[in-house]
């Protein structure tokens, strides 16, 4: 188990090295991801003219602090161009080299994504502390320490999920030349369905319902949701249900398109 296990530690160890080299480029990528948040802090000011007012459940504090932790998700749970690299490397033939190894391509892929998130957040988080400090008028943030449990563990589900469904997306390199324009498809279904523009609970009830039973709002919905503590207890272990389940559906559907995969696929190059 342990020789399993450590040849992933050894790939993580490579990906730290790799990832680091570009610690510049997530630092610029993280705060130039401030302005398009100022555009929304501005627009929800304008919207909550009285600071009494509620919307939906959601004080003006509430809102802010949602996309404050919302930036927060995405450099700790948010694939960085994981599904073009793969796709990339069944494209130029660099799965060659496992196939004749002992290492399985999935299990190496999110020892990169790993340690690809883990350089982002260490990149990333004294800027992002900061933009909290400096807001920190304007936050609402839970008080609890099982809350804040809670809310790390709905990430970690996440941004298993969110490495999920870009691995199967990327597997579509089997068959096609080009897999930039569905990714770009469900990237765009994933920043409506998944809570980026607004919160979901905002939605009409029956609207609301269905789309809980699709996988985008468990990405970044459900894991803000929690953080904000609005969710019931039976809705918040259901919602933890549903996360488990999605990240075995997609599990299962990439170990079989994978298999059919391999199966269409002709060994070129390296």
């Amino acid at each position: 188990m342990f020789g399993r296990l450590s040849k992933y530690i050894h790939v993580m160890g490579v990906g730290f090295q790799n990832t680091f080299v570009y610690r510049w480029n997530f630092l610029l990528r993280v705060l130039f991801s401030f302005i398009p948040l100022m555009g929304t802090f501005y627009l929800w000011t304008a919207i909550f003219k009285n600071p009494s007012v509620q919307m939906g459940g959601y004080a003006f504090r509430q809102m802010i602090s949602y996309f404050l932790a919302l930036v927060l998700l995405d450099s700790l749970a948010s694939p960085t161009e994981d599904d073009f690299q793969i796709a990339s490397d069944i494209r130029d033939g660099l799965i060659n080299q496992f196939l004749l190894k002992p290492i399985n391509y999935l299990g190496y892929r999110f020892s990169l994504f790993c340690s690809a998130r883990l350089i982002y957040t260490a990149t990333t988080i004294l800027p992002v502390l900061a933009v909290l400090w400096y807001m920190r008028s304007y936050l609402a943030f839970p008080m609890e320490p099982s809350t804040w449990f809670m809310a790390a563990l709905a990430t970690f589900f996440s941004a298993t999920l969110q490495f999920l469904m870009a691995f199967c997306s990327a597997m579509m390199a089997f068959w096609l030349l080009d897999v930039s324009a569905p990714i770009f498809i469900i990237f765009s279904i994933e920043y409506l369905a998944g809570g980026h523009m607004f919160p979901l609970d905002l939605m009409s009830k029956r609207l609301y319902q269905l789309l809980m039973l699709t996988p985008f709002p468990y990405e970044y919905w459900f894991p803000l949701g929690v953080f904000l503590s609005r969710f019931s207890s039976r809705q918040l272990w259901l919602g933890f249900g549903m996360q488990i389940l999605w990240c075995l559906l997609f599990f299962g559907i990439s170990r079989l398109i994978w298999g059919r995969g391999i199966r269409k696929y002709t060994a070129v190059g390296g």
